[in-house]
């Protein structure tokens, strides 16, 4: 059963079914996590920020608002947009959960990325 939205959650936390595909959208490899124990069905790095953004944000809360900016128009490529869209289209189907190492759960790149995802189902929202 498919989910209003994709759910987050930190590589961290551990799997559970109720996370139906889970997907990990940082561009590195998180540190101290197996490829076996991610159960992961995929690694979406394309749709992750490009290093020089990645770099730039380092997670300063000050600079949210600028990332958040920054990161949607990265998202706006045509090759990126199409991931976005085939990825809305499988959530419709089915439960996804997006993946990030980043400790701040409000502040990062995979908060964004969900509402992409949001307005991608929801265009007039």
């Amino acid at each position: 059963m498919a989910n209003e939205w994709p759910r987050l959650k930190r590589i961290y936390d551990q799997a559970e079914p109720s996370d139906g595909k889970r997907y990990l959208v940082d561009r590195l490899w998180p540190r101290g996590v197996g490829k076996t124990e991610a159960k992961l069905d995929g690694w979406l790095k394309e749709l992750a920020p490009s290093d020089e953004l990645r770099k730039w944000y380092g997670h300063v809360p000050d600079r949210w608002g600028e990332f958040k900016r920054r990161y949607r128009l990265e998202l706006k490529s045509k090759a990126n947009n199409a991931l976005l869209s085939k990825l809305a289209l499988e959530q419709r189907k089915e439960t996804i959960t997006l993946l990030y190492a980043a400790k701040d759960r409000e502040h990062n790149n995979a908060v964004v990325l969900r509402e992409e995802l949001l307005s991608k189902n929801h265009p007039t929202g």
